[in-house]
């Protein structure tokens, strides 16, 4: 059903990587997040966690760290008896801790068409998870695709049967740790992409906030990590939402202790069932906030 309007969104859907390190560790952790080019003047949109969580932060925590490496430096000239003090001297002022193991380099790429160090700016929705990105840095030549998004709503129905795209497996190898220099780097070998990831279901709900406005549309499936910021689209692939949170609602079907056999065997088990349900930023509201920032977008 949806071979064709994913071939459509792939389009237009990019991933962002993103690898972090801890204080004190060598150790990378690496995700996945996902964002929509809207038009050739370098639009995206993606959702609000991503931006404050992944985007925004990296430019405050690399250049602290490089700040730290420099002083720290300086500290290897004391005498072996003064340096030790002087390390947590400036741990402290720095707020870093091998036990709390704050971030300390967060680096993140977006693939194919966008160079992030031209310079991006952020605009946050006041009350949803949405956010707007005006990218400097867009490679015209590599994206021509971009998204339509849904004019009458009407069509958004109880039972419909959608779909959501996304980047929800960290797959991506092409960096690694330097110890020599203490960085964080993308290396032009490994695997460079992560393999984005359709996920359907059909219209279970709307979701309206405390005012009663319909700001979101509810799946009977859940959303994936990773795939937060991507599109939620129709059979044809018009655009009607992104994904942003899944929700687990507990069904009340728990089992506490209850004996069964297994190979042979009898166990006692306990079980505590949630359903998983995604939620999506509705397409009226995504409009509405691209209206009022001037963003050039195509509707049908």
């Amino acid at each position: 059903m949806f071979a064709n309007s994913i071939e459509i969104a792939k389009g237009y859907t990019r991933c962002m990587k993103s690898i972090m390190r801890g204080y004190g560790s060598n150790e990378i952790t690496r995700c996945c997040s996902t964002f929509i080019i809207v038009n050739d003047e370098g639009w995206v949109l993606t959702c609000k966690h991503i931006v404050e969580g992944l985007l925004i932060p990296a430019d405050t925590i690399n250049p602290q760290y490089m700040n730290f490496k420099q002083e720290r430096s300086q500290i290897s000239a004391l005498p072996n008896g003064k340096q030790k003090k002087a390390i947590e001297v400036l741990e402290k002022k720095y707020g870093y801790s091998k036990s709390a193991a704050p971030t300390v380099q967060l680096l993140n790429m977006i693939l194919h068409d966008i160079d992030m160090s031209k310079g991006y700016r952020c605009y946050i929705h006041p009350s949803y998870d949405l956010a707007l990105i005006k990218f400097e840095g867009l490679n015209h030549t590599q994206c021509n695709n971009f998204p339509i998004f849904m004019d009458d709503t009407s069509h958004l129905r109880q039972g419909l049967s959608l779909c959501r795209l996304g980047f929800p497996f960290a797959e991506f190898t092409d960096y690694q740790y330097n110890a020599q220099t203490d960085n964080l780097e993308w290396i032009g070998g490994g695997i460079a992409t992560s393999p984005c990831f359709p996920v359907d279901g059909i219209l279970t709900r709307f979701v309206n906030d405390e005012k009663g406005v319909k700001f979101g549309i509810e799946l009977s499936t859940p959303g994936l990590i990773g795939q937060s910021g991507g599109p939620l689209f129709d059979r044809n692939g018009v655009v009607c939402g992104l994904q942003f949170e899944t929700v687990s609602i507990p069904l009340g079907f728990d089992q506490v202790n209850q004996e069964i056999v297994v190979n042979r065997k009898k166990k006692k088990v306990s079980n505590y069932p949630f359903m998983h349900l995604g939620r999506c930023i509705h397409v009226d509201i995504i409009k509405q906030f691209m209206n009022e920032n001037n963003v050039k977008y195509q509707v049908g």
